[in-house]
């Protein structure tokens, strides 16, 4: 019997206390009558069938599930919690299925939730800057620098020769203005992230940035340059047209209120036909004779000369514009520089140290694991080894060695029920970087028998190393120009175990 609020339950069923008028009573071992305050009452609230019905006595208790379940690679507290949602949400089904029905249904649930947590993916897409599957991969060096940092204490902001306490990735920024030819230089935690402190601190007194049509664009994830520059607080003066636009369209759009030039680099789309902006010149030397800063976006982050890697097309260097005249630049670390996630901007010395005294400055700024990450990339870059680098070492990797890489995965793949085949593609380098630029490639073909394409894909991507190809209408193909030499073997073990999963536990 379990008491609360004047109600008990007895036998499956809740009854409540009701109290009626006094009624004497004879007090026990006494000769007289008292007066009785309260006379119980006890009546039925919910009947016991409609508390606890037949159908849900069959939903297993959550220990009885949990010590069926087994091993799962995930904190006991959130197996908890999903087993219980999941027989929550049984509670609101006409029909209860079995034990072994409700025990798939856990695990899915579980599965549907692990999936979701971050890890190691073979890219067999060809994208080598592949936005959902985290752009550029760091390399070695770089991921030693962050075991060695992340493992101990660091000098984040101490200066060791006074103990005083110092400047935040000073030596980064001493190291980014020399390789983009800069004055100064300074991170944030990522290229929007860097936009938005630009026009935040350039419109603080004169709202209006000046921008050509051609170049209002989309970036991934649904997100538009416009909608960042007027969530900054900027109102935006639109110039010329989506294919036309001149300098004297910029020249006259210039006024009192206007706060920055803004000139975005088209990274991820390329117009042809009749077309026409100003170069980065004329537009600078405009902007110094109205006093009005000028800033240019690259995007893509461009280090070096892209048109001497494998036949890429020329894609614009920070030392490039800001040579050509552009106060300050703005660009992506995890793209063509290939470090981890973050937004460099470099340019002049009194603009630089301005953006970095403004309080939002502070909300934008990169921990500890990004800086040293990136300190390590920018260092190869200056010691001409950016060639170690995956993203470049990618666009470098010759066709004799990626041959010979497919066919030994045939050859391995040789006694499964699928057929298997070396095929040519065409890669590209991906993350809104250089759109006109392709890269000849060589595939891995699979045609798994008898199992629908979509089905094989899907296995793959839930395997224990997930594998993210693309589907032809004739065959699964996996790009290696994409893949790592060092993950072959993992992708012949993730694509058999594609082909032969029990039925029943997909």
């Amino acid at each position: 019997m379990v008491v609360g609020d004047h109600a008990w339950r007895v036998k499956g069923a809740w009854w409540s206390l009701r109290s009626s008028k006094p009624t004497p009573v004879r007090s026990a071992g006494r000769g007289r009558f008292d007066s009785c305050p309260l006379r119980p009452s006890f009546r039925p609230i919910f009947p016991a069938d409609q508390v606890n019905p037949p159908r849900l006595r069959s939903i297993p208790a959550v220990d009885a599930v949990l010590r069926s379940l087994g091993a799962v690679d995930l904190p006991r507290p959130v197996v908890v919690a999903v087993v219980r949602r999941e027989l929550a949400a049984l509670r609101k089904e006409t029909e209860i299925p079995g034990p072994e029905a409700v025990l798939r249904q856990v695990r899915r649930g579980l599965a549907g939730l692990l999936v979701h947590k971050i890890r190691p993916v073979i890219n067999g897409t060809g994208i080598m800057l592949h936005t959902n599957l985290g752009r550029a991969p760091l390399g070695p060096a770089a991921v030693d620098a962050l075991q060695a940092v992340a493992s101990d204490y660091c000098n984040l902001e101490i200066d060791l020769t006074g103990g005083a306490r110092g400047g935040r990735a000073s030596y980064l920024e001493h190291n980014l203005a020399l390789l983009c030819g800069a004055e100064a230089a300074t991170v944030v935690n990522n290229g929007a992230a860097a936009l938005v402190l630009l026009v935040r601190h350039l419109t603080a007194k004169r709202p209006e940035v000046v921008i050509s049509r051609g170049e209002l664009v989309q970036i991934g994830g649904g997100f538009r340059v416009p909608d960042i520059l007027e969530a900054s607080g900027a109102r935006l003066r639109e110039v010329g047209t989506t294919n036309q636009t001149t300098l004297d369209d910029y020249a006259q759009a210039i006024g009192p209120a206007t706060g920055m030039i803004l000139k975005v680099h088209r990274s991820n789309f390329f117009m042809s036909g009749f077309v026409q902006s100003p170069a980065t010149q004329e537009i600078a030397r405009l902007a110094r004779s109205k006093r009005v800063p000028f800033v240019e976006d690259l995007g893509s982050g461009a280090v070096m000369a892209t048109e001497k890697i494998g036949g890429l097309e020329h894609e614009p260097t920070a030392a490039e514009v800001l040579g050509q005249g552009a106060d300050l630049v703005c660009f992506s670390g995890d793209k063509l520089l290939g470090g981890p996630q973050a937004g460099i901007i470099a340019g002049r010395q009194r603009a630089v140290s301005a953006l970095k005294r403004e309080p939002f400055y502070r909300a934008l700024r990169c921990g500890k694991l990004v800086l040293a990450a990136l300190q390590t990339t920018v260092d190869q870059c200056l010691a001409g080894d950016a060639g170690h680098l995956p993203v470049l070492a990618m666009l470098q990797a010759d066709g004799a060695s990626l041959v010979s890489r497919a066919e030994k995965i045939v050859v391995a793949l040789a006694n499964l029920p699928m057929r298997v085949s070396v095929g040519q593609g065409t890669a590209q380098v991906g993350g809104g970087t250089l759109p006109r630029s392709t890269v000849a490639s060589v595939t891995v073909d699979l045609v798994p028998g008898e199992l629908p394409l979509e089905i094989f894909s899907q296995r793959l991507r839930l395997g224990a190393v997930p594998v993210v190809g693309s589907i032809t209408k004739k065959h699964f193909r996996i790009d290696l120009r994409t893949v790592f030499p060092r993950q072959d073997e993992a992708l012949v073990q993730s694509i058999v175990a594609a082909l032969t999963v029990a039925p029943g536990r997909e």
